[in-house]
């Protein structure tokens, strides 16, 4: 990067260097030897290559535009699909090449402004930007599932102008956690964000970035990068037939239930859909990458959670299911669904109804039953999502308070140097041009804001003005932690819950209220989490941030407007939509997940949900744990630094786990040994190799498995021709204990249990 040609920068580096452990200096070689890995620094830095052109914006505003609008109509569909940002990256560089070729260069005046229809190669800059835009619009149909669960299941129809003001306020509130925190989370060059190297490996790689260095640099196989992506891309696209479609026992391949599918505990043991999965065996690479691609995550990172997955899940949580812990023993071992005491999915129905506003009728729910959750959703979703909370402020408080302290020392005299008339200290950005001054961010708070509090004071969705800015203060305070684990890991923690629960004991009994606390206090970090992961791409590609800047702002636009356009014309037109018999699967399945959450959470309350006879209340000591296990954890790795305390990680040992469920054990353990096998023994044994081909690689499955999945799912299962195929691969694990969800424990005579 620009940085590391100046003098004064290498002295620092030297400086620090000579000041740190071995440890120290072994993990910054071994990131340089990573982000060289990934395509970053072989290009130099040209200031004046065209970023904002013509190109870059007819086909970024298209691909924004067209798949925000099909990503929000899939995620009404079951089985969904999401058309990621890396099958955009893949298919803009022909276009833009395309465009190179065909577009005269033409010369186009307007006044003090001229632009050019051609301005020369497809470069880099233009095709990382097509891709962020894209990326941004990928994420509103986080929103979108809110705004369908408001509408279809609460029966409120706010109308377009609610569904654009708050959607574009969620993604400005994201925006501006990503700014104002970006050196927090940005500019720190060990800090080096793995989700992004992918995107600089594929992209250099189509564009012939010093390939030829490559080439002279590591003594391994002679095929070129380029060459080694069409081929693993190819091999993986043909593949993935097979899986998803042809023979789909290959994507859960648990054999020992099939050779025993009534045998509960079997099932149980190794099932990959409601079971541990202690055969974690899968042919399908969306199942491996479920929680992001193995290839991009360090090995520390992949171990904290892999041992997360023993010790909570195959350790604890299988000795209190067997034991009935909480009657979960008569539910299944994991399920993403809520239970009664009769062992059946909680109808929601039988204690709220549209005629009382969706208010807690008391009589009708202790006449019904109180909410049951698996062992593996109350523990997981409920007990370690607590501890991570409170690990997280301790955990960041011990390792970062000194760095964070001095960031916001900074704030106040970045903005006060960023207005007119005062000394500038405005810094510049990797490229050498101008960062984006402190003050534009918050303008885009203050606008955030607005339109926050104005929606839902204007359309009454229960939520009032403090609540907005409690969710707010919510994602500030827990965005800088997340990110810098985002930032090292490249994995989520989730604090849903714990804005679900917030938002219950402020505003009990209204579930209007309890979905939009969840939606500005949860949602716009994980857009925040996206927005900054993006800026960091833009350093590594020598983008200027102005220019993101701009960029960012009209993907948050675009994406809007599609997204809330795409969403009424399904919700108006498709027949049964949101309802089991919706045509062609539309029944919106992450919306119904979602309004069960928020009838728990905002009509039955946590009050209520704590106190009952079951013993939920236990979950609460796990603040205690979470807050007490980094603070050994920490001066044991400051006493032996180059011991594995080291790389005992507690917030990713507590909060690694947050897909699961729907994730399973199959999900984390393939994804762990996939991981550990390319990230420690490829890398060790042949460390070449793994550096010139492990993220081509990852991003050669990625893309490809992104595109033969929209075509499947366009071509065979949106026509209906899949209802016409079928075999034994398509059959054999839906007739089985774990498919089924069978319990261990019969129903008591009596029909119900805990009783």
């Amino acid at each position: 990067m620009a940085d590391e040609k100046n003098p004064d920068y290498k002295e620092k580096v030297v400086r620090q260097s000579s000041n740190s452990d071995d440890s120290d200096r072994a993990e910054t070689e071994s990131q340089i030897e990573v982000l060289r890995a990934a395509g970053i620094g072989l290009g130099e830095n040209d200031p004046l290559e065209p970023v904002l052109t013509l190109r870059m914006w007819v086909i970024g505003i298209v691909f924004c535009i067209v798949v925000s609008g099909l990503n929000t109509l899939y995620t009404l569909r079951t089985p969904s699909i999401t058309i990621s940002a890396s099958v955009v990256l893949l298919l803009a560089y022909p276009l833009g090449k395309l465009w190179e070729k065909v577009v005269p260069d033409w010369t186009v005046p307007l006044g003090l402004y001229s632009f050019r229809l051609n301005p020369g190669p497809f470069n880099t800059k233009e095709h990382v930007l097509i891709y962020i835009m894209s990326n941004l619009s990928v994420y509103v149909r986080l929103g979108a599932d809110v705004l369908t669960e408001q509408q279809m299941f609460y029966g409120y129809r706010a109308g377009w102008g609610f569904q654009i003001l708050i959607t574009l306020a969620t993604f400005l509130v994201g925006f501006c956690l990503a700014g104002l925190f970006r050196s927090v989370v940005v500019r720190p060059k060990d800090l080096i964000w793995p989700g992004v190297l992918s995107v600089t490996a594929l992209t250099t790689t189509l564009h012939n970035v010093g390939q030829d260095q490559v080439q002279s640099s590591f003594d391994t196989w002679k095929i070129s990068r380029y060459a080694f992506f069409a081929i693993a891309g190819t091999a993986s696209f043909c593949w993935y037939w097979f899986p998803d479609f042809i023979f789909p026992a290959l994507s859960t391949f648990s054999f020992p239930c099939w050779i025993a599918p009534k045998n509960k505990v079997v099932n149980q043991l190794f099932g990959m859909t409601s079971g541990m999965g202690l055969l974690p065996i899968t042919f399908d690479w969306s199942q491996v990458s479920y929680v992001g691609s193995p290839l991009l995550i360090p090995s520390w990172a992949i171990l904290n959670v892999f041992v997360s997955l023993v010790f909570w899940i195959w350790i604890v949580a299988t000795i209190c299911y067997y034991t009935n812990v909480w009657n979960t023993g008569y539910l299944p071992f994991q399920s993403s669904k809520v239970f009664d005491n009769a062992g059946k999915t909680y109808s929601a129905k039988k204690i709220v109804n549209s005629a009382t506003g969706y208010k807690l009728d008391v009589q009708k729910y202790l006449n019904y039953s109180p909410v049951y959750m698996p062992i593996v959703y109350g523990l997981n979703m409920m007990g370690l999502s607590f501890a991570t909370l409170s690990a997280l402020l301790v955990w960041s408080f011990l390792e970062h308070r000194h760095f964070m302290a001095d960031a916001a020392r900074r704030i106040f005299q970045l903005l006060k140097g960023s207005l007119p008339g005062q000394p500038s200290t405005v810094q510049n950005d990797e490229t050498g041009a101008k960062e984006v001054p402190v003050w534009w961010y918050l303008i885009g708070c203050a606008v955030a804001l607005f339109l926050a509090i104005f929606s839902v004071e204007y359309w009454d969705v229960e939520l009032r003005w403090y609540g907005v800015l409690l969710a707010v203060v919510v994602a500030v305070v827990f965005y800088p932690p997340l990110a810098i684990v985002y930032a090292t890991s490249n994995l989520k923690i989730n604090i849903d819950i714990f804005c679900r629960i917030v938002a219950g004991f402020v505003f009990p009994g209204k579930v209007l209220a309890n979905i939009w606390f969840f939606d500005i206090g949860y949602i716009t970090t994980i857009k925040g989490l996206y927005f900054a992961q993006d800026m960091k791409l833009a350093y590594y590609c020598h983008i200027p941030q102005r220019q993101l800047f701009l960029v960012q702002c009209v993907g948050m636009v675009m994406g809007t407007l599609s997204s809330v356009g795409v969403l009424n014309w399904s919700l108006d037109n498709i027949s049964g939509v949101c309802t089991s018999a919706a045509s062609n699967g539309f029944s919106c399945p992450y919306s119904t997940t979602h309004f069960n959450t928020s009838l728990i959470w905002g009509a039955i309350g946590p009050r209520r949900f704590f106190s009952n006879h079951i013993g939920y209340s236990a979950l609460l000591y796990f603040f205690i744990i979470g807050a007490i296990l980094p603070i050994p954890v920490y001066y044991l790795s400051r006493r032996y630094p180059n011991s594995l305390w080291k790389k005992v990680h507690i917030p990713l040992f507590l909060g690694g786990l947050n897909y699961l469920p729907p994730a399973t054990g199959m999900n984390y353990g393939s994804w762990a040994v996939i991981g550990l096998t390319f990230g420690w023994i490829v890398r060790k044994r042949a460390f070449a190799w793994w550096s010139k081909y492990n993220f081509v690689l990852s991003s050669a499955l990625d893309s490809s498995v992104g595109v033969a999945g929209v075509l499947i799912f366009l071509t065979v299962f949106f026509t209906g021709a899949s209802k016409h195929f079928s075999w034994w691969g398509t059959e054999v694990y839906k007739d089985t204990c774990d498919y089924k969800n069978c319990a261990y424990l019969p129903i008591p005579k009596g029909g119900k249990f805990g009783v």
